[in-house]
């Protein structure tokens, strides 16, 4: 689970996602309503959680299936008009490793099955992905190099506008960029990943 989160500085967070899209049509029980907090939930891991197999990357030394974990959220603000998500590894040499970036997610979509990009769902709905740090387009799982494990920052950000002026295949950071400027509201998990 995630706290609601008004943004007013810049984001840097996350990125990546992939196969079939269950669009929810928006309802009142869907916005937030006093009191209610925006959450984000996976059927694939808990808040604080570790990362398995299915969504590690499969290549690089990694052996996974890469594909996007299944994401639902809920009670977004009132005003949002499209949803964004990024996976982010903020633990990663550098300024870190974008996994996945999407953006112009309809506002009446809450929920992405696991492996929604790698069948083309994302396109269907209008969406589009940015390149991931493995320059690919789509959902790059987690292949940290072997210690640690990785913090992976995943975020879902309602915004208020309904599409973003954004290219499939531009550089996640420019979706990061793109998405801080009319974000009202965000919600995230933070999963671990090591080998």
């Amino acid at each position: 689970m995630c706290t609601y989160a008004v943004e007013s500085n810049r984001i840097r967070h996350a990125f990546a996602l992939t196969c079939v899209v269950m669009a929810a049509t928006a309802t009142p029980a869907t916005l937030s309503q006093a009191g209610e907090t925006f959450t984000l939930t996976s059927a694939d891991f808990n808040d604080g959680g570790k990362i398995g197999p299915r969504q590690v990357f499969n290549d690089a030394g990694c052996n996974g299936a890469n594909r996007s974990p299944s994401l639902t959220w809920r009670n977004a603000p009132a005003g949002t008009r499209s949803f964004a998500i990024t996976i982010f590894d903020r633990d990663a040499p550098g300024r870190g490793w974008w996994h996945w970036a999407v953006a112009n997610l309809p506002a009446n979509v809450t929920s992405l099955p696991e492996n929604a990009s790698a069948a083309g769902v994302l396109g269907k709905l209008g969406a589009v992905e940015a390149r991931n740090d493995f320059d690919v387009d789509g959902y790059g799982g987690p292949c940290p190099p072997p210690g640690n494990p990785h913090r992976y920052v995943i975020t879902v950000y309602a915004l208020r506008l309904d599409t973003l002026p954004l290219v499939q295949g531009r550089p996640a950071a420019l979706f990061d960029r793109e998405i801080s400027g009319t974000v009202l509201g965000s919600a995230q998990l933070t999963v671990t990943y090591g080998r």
